[in-house]
């Protein structure tokens, strides 16, 4: 029996599917074989040029898109997706063109294409326009918890704190088991220094809820200086797990960006001590007694001490040993300096890290190195 016929629909629909699946090869072959039959069959271009974008084939993703537009130039979807790929060729003027007309064909009420619009001028680093979009999908749905939080994550990034924070309160007003949202505002309330609200935030969330172990890593160490619990307590199982996987998941990608994601909204590292320094305050503040001093404030007699250094990672990596031995796992981990010495593994992280953060890391002895990593953000010592 021979093939049923397929309309254009019926293409587009097969490709749709496919794509969400993730096979963007096989959504691109239905496409092909949609557009053999029907070449002006727009959404069939669309699809293209959204699996191609996909593929983060640029410039075969513009030219359907750009096929597109030309024969529907009313198309809200294929300017969308010229948009994002201008973007992504750095084409910013034409690309807010495309979405400026999107606006003047009246789609402010599409909350999902607002969103699409303002996530991609985000990703790209157009503050200013992505926190517009988004605030267009606010007026257009002020009960979406989505938008409310998209502005906050905008506003944070634009400087305006104070702004976020109203944002992302608003957005768990809508929503209170929005996740992302509430990990956010939790990281912003820690920067400030308000510890009890952190905490609060952070136990109303889940594991799985995490995607990098910034957030992971306070929540520890406040439950720990707070409830007073054991590093192997039960309660905390679930969460170095959840560490254990992310950093099992981890690309050097990923590594990279959770040391970007160290950052304050001042381009400054975090300092990542205050982890320990924050959980005593936050004792202080629940009526504890102080425990006397912060074992991991600098200038202790760390070099004198006979037991193991513990040091951990952005990653989720913990080194034990020496200063020396630690210094020589993270080189061995490092496998483009497995070969290399010591002294040149230093110097050239050293060199690395000032031209990323403008701090200059000391590379005389292991001690005084892993101590300069850790004022920059790019490590923490745990003992």
């Amino acid at each position: 029996m021979s093939e049923p016929f397929l309309s254009s629909d019926d293409y587009d629909e097969r490709a749709h599917q496919l794509y969400n699946e993730g096979h963007y090869d096989d959504a691109i072959a239905a496409l092909h074989e949609g557009l053999g039959l029907y070449p002006h069959a727009v959404e069939l271009h669309v699809g293209m040029g959204y699996a191609r974008l996909a593929r983060e084939e640029y410039a075969w993703g513009r030219r359907a898109f750009e096929e597109a537009v030309a024969l529907d130039p009313n198309h809200e979807d294929a300017l969308a997706g010229l948009g994002e790929v201008l973007l992504k060729l750095g084409e910013r003027a034409r690309a807010l063109a495309c979405f400026e007309r999107i606006l003047s064909l009246g789609f402010r009420d599409d909350h999902d294409l607002m969103l699409q619009l303002g996530r991609a001028l985000f990703r790209e680093g157009v503050l200013d326009q992505a926190r517009r979009f988004f605030e267009v999908a606010v007026a257009a749905h002020p009960d979406s918890a989505e938008a409310a939080a998209c502005v906050g994550y905008a506003a944070h990034r634009l400087g305006d704190e104070t702004g976020a924070l109203t944002s992302l309160r608003r957005a768990l007003e809508l929503d209170p088991a929005h996740g992302e949202a509430r990990i956010y505002l939790a990281n912003l309330l820690y920067d400030r220094g308000e510890y009890e609200a952190t905490l609060f935030h952070l136990e109303r969330t889940e594991p799985e809820e995490h995607f990098d172990g910034l957030a992971i890593w306070r929540l520890v160490e406040l439950k720990k200086s707070v409830y007073r619990l054991p590093e192997d307590d039960p309660e905390l199982v679930p969460w170095h797990h959840r560490l254990s996987e992310l950093a099992g998941e981890a690309t050097p990608d990923d590594l990279f960006l959770a040391e970007i994601e160290a950052m304050g909204p001042d381009g400054r590292m975090r300092d990542p001590r205050q982890l320990e320094l924050f959980g005593t305050l936050l004792t202080e503040l629940q009526g504890m007694k102080n425990r006397g001093g912060v074992s991991g404030a600098p200038g202790g007699a760390g070099g004198a001490n006979a037991e193991p250094h513990r040091v951990a990672m952005p990653s989720g990596v913990t080194y034990i040993g020496t200063w020396e031995q630690i210094v020589r796992q993270m080189k061995d981990d490092a496998v483009e300096w497995a070969g290399g010495s010591i002294e040149e593994y230093m110097a050239a992280s050293a060199q690395r890290s000032r031209r990323r953060t403008g701090v200059a890391i000391p590379t005389t002895d292991a001690e005084s190195f892993i101590r300069g990593s850790a004022d920059a953000g790019l490590l923490r010592i745990l003992h």
